[in-house]
């Protein structure tokens, strides 16, 4: 088993695209990679990593991707301790059509695992993104990696490079 656990959620592609890249910049043999609908059995698993990065694109009124709903119900349910380890968000949305909720499922992620006791790290700038809200804007930086292919996507490459460096010391050198 690798160090670091990615599980994503994807409807179009995008978020998996995402994953992927991400995965190859910090180094396949570091990273394990798990579809939320293909590879995902359980909320369990994401309990066997102690760094994990999670993927989620946004839906509706700001809603989480259809499979990370089941265990994201299942946890609030169950309250599992994730007391002792470390997520990173990252997810895909569209600022132009959906920009009054650019990106919230991320805000709605980050709340679910900081009250399960995970430290969350990851944040990014809002520079550069025009929307009317996000609730996964905190002190004027988002909470993770927002991804916007649809209208952005000659500046996904950079995004994923500037995230992936400010998170490598967290998740590979301690």
């Amino acid at each position: 088993m690798a160090k670091i656990g990615i599980f994503y959620g994807s409807t179009s592609g995008i978020t998996e695209e995402i994953a992927t890249t991400i995965r190859e910049k910090l180094g396949e043999e570091e990273c394990d990679l798990y579809s939320m609908e293909d590879d995902f059995d359980e909320y369990g698993q994401l309990l066997d990593y102690d760094y994990l990065l999670l993927g989620c694109s946004t839906w509706g009124a700001g809603d989480v991707q259809n499979d990370w709903r089941d265990p994201l119900f299942e946890m609030e349910l169950e309250k599992p301790d994730f007391s002792g380890k470390t997520i990173a968000l990252f997810g895909a949305g569209d600022q132009v059509d959906h920009g009054t909720e650019f990106v919230s499922a991320l805000g709605k992620m980050y709340s679910h695992f900081k009250t399960l006791g995970a430290t969350l790290v990851g944040e990014f700038p809002n520079e550069g993104y025009t929307f009317e809200y996000s609730s996964a804007l905190m002190d004027d930086k988002f909470v993770g990696l927002p991804i916007d292919e649809i209208n952005q996507s000659d500046k996904t490459e950079e995004r994923i490079d500037q995230w992936v460096e400010s998170i490598r010391p967290i998740f590979l050198e301690n």
